[in-house]
């Protein structure tokens, strides 16, 4: 049989070749493996597995999440879309590990949604986007798309039964401009319900820049209270876990 990866189009469309029902075939963890799944059409898919939720982190999700809709925040220059269904965007970065646990829940019922598509992109250690690296320094550039063939730090999950998607980064680092962030994006039957940004706190900034390959705090001139775009709601919940750092967040999105 034909295999073809699925991809996050794909996923966003929940139309063609590959179901996201077929996905439900692939539970497991965040190791990178994948499974063969079959499509609408008799033909077979590998995709990676969809993650579980420890219950360390599920106690977490309870203790930060208070069900109401999530603030919409801009999108900013640097999107494009990687088409990729990945939870480890690491690539060559290196950095702080950063393990991120996103829940996707429906604002009106508090209930997880499953099967919506969770998208991510942020800077790495430097400051420098994926895609565009030239604009990321100042260089022209950053509004007509990619200039670069960089994929790094870019990446989707689609959500367990309990709306949770987790995803294998790196501490984003800072730039001029901005205080410290993460891009995110969650479509759900080829629509996009929200666009927002995660934040950091400057207590976790603080210890994660202080060492390599991080700029430190040198040049920075821009923190969460100094910052036009930041809502004191898109913090997530730091903690310190496996040799870095887990961050927890909650979506709560009007599904109609």
């Amino acid at each position: 049989m034909h295999e073809r990866k699925l991809t996050r189009r794909n996923a966003v469309a929940a139309l063609g070749t590959v179901s996201l029902g077929g996905l439900l075939a692939a539970c497991g963890g965040e190791d990178g493996s994948t499974a063969s799944v079959a499509s609408s059409t008799g033909q077979t898919a590998t995709v990676a597995p969809k993650t579980t939720t420890p219950a360390s982190t599920a106690e977490l999700f309870d203790a930060s999440a208070s069900c109401r809709l999530s603030t919409e925040l801009t999108e900013g220059p640097y999107w494009f879309d990687v088409d990729a269904i990945r939870s480890d965007i690491r690539e060559d970065r290196e950095g702080t590990l950063l393990r991120l646990a996103i829940r996707v829940r429906d604002a009106a019922s508090c209930e997880p949604i499953e099967n919506a598509v969770v998208d991510i992109w942020h800077c790495d250690a430097t400051g420098l986007y994926s895609g565009f690296e030239a604009a990321s320094t100042g260089a022209p550039g950053g509004g007509g798309g990619p200039t670069d063939e960089e994929t790094y730090l870019r990446g989707a999950q689609v959500t367990n039964a309990e709306g949770v998607v987790r995803f294998k980064t790196i501490y984003p680092g800072w730039y001029r401009g901005r205080t410290t962030h993460i891009h995110a994006k969650v479509h759900l039957d080829k629509r996009t319900l929200l666009t927002t940004q995660l934040f950091t706190t400057r207590e976790w900034d603080d210890r994660v820049f202080a060492g390599d390959p991080y700029a430190g705090e040198d040049g920075r001139d821009t923190f969460n209270e100094g910052d036009g775009i930041f809502t004191e709601d898109g913090v997530m919940t730091l903690s310190k876990q496996e040799g870095g750092v887990l961050g927890v967040m909650t979506f709560d999105v009007r599904r109609s």
